[in-house]
């Protein structure tokens, strides 16, 4: 098995290639890409039997680059990230410097993940990395390891070689919309 830093240096290496790989998440076991890969993220959609109508979360690894990736973002998002309990995912109406077909109308959902693996690889990468769960879509989210099917395994181009003994009860992020007035719409909890 991998270190740490190998598994990193390895997950860099794929993403920058254009693979997908599957991935312990701050919430749930994950399948992502290089979100500004338009290509891997076809490849997502295809894999996980999405619509491609519906678009998928980005993780990136601080509150500060959320401004590179979204279109004036609202002043009380970093409060709200900061002052949350639970994993917190936020759409914002205009995204940039992301692939176009990470959401049919250009808004974007980013989520500032807690997890060490996660903000190490985004952090070397230097890119956000796109986040769904490792299912097929209609199917339960995998909350551990041994809940990801043998079929989603086999469709990644990589599956991360650590936490697989880990076994938690996770919760799937909350997700709140963020209005132009700077109050705020749960759209899931």
């Amino acid at each position: 098995m991998n270190s740490f830093e190998q598994e990193v240096d390895l997950c860099v290496k794929l993403l920058s290639e254009g693979k997908v790989f599957i991935y312990p998440t701050d919430t749930i076991w994950g399948i992502g890409c290089d979100a500004t890969n338009a290509k891997a993220i076809d490849n997502i959609f295809k894999i996980k039997n999405r619509p491609a109508g519906k678009g998928l979360i980005i993780l990136v690894d601080s509150v500060e680059r959320l401004k590179d990736y979204v279109v004036n973002p609202s002043p009380i998002a970093a409060d709200l990230i900061r002052s949350a309990k639970n994993p917190l995912s936020i759409i914002y109406k205009e995204s940039k410097g992301l692939a176009k077909n990470l959401t049919p109308d250009g808004s974007v959902c980013i989520r500032v993940t807690t997890n060490e693996f996660c903000k190490e690889v985004i952090k070397r990468l230097g890119r956000p990395i796109t986040s769904t769960s490792a299912n097929l879509s209609g199917e339960p989210s995998p909350a551990n390891y041994i809940d990801i099917s043998e079929e989603m395994k086999n469709s990644a181009d990589y599956v991360v070689s650590l936490y697989h003994d880990v076994i938690v009860k996770p919760k799937a992020s909350t997700i709140i919309k963020i209005n132009d007035d700077n109050t705020f719409d749960i759209v899931r909890s």
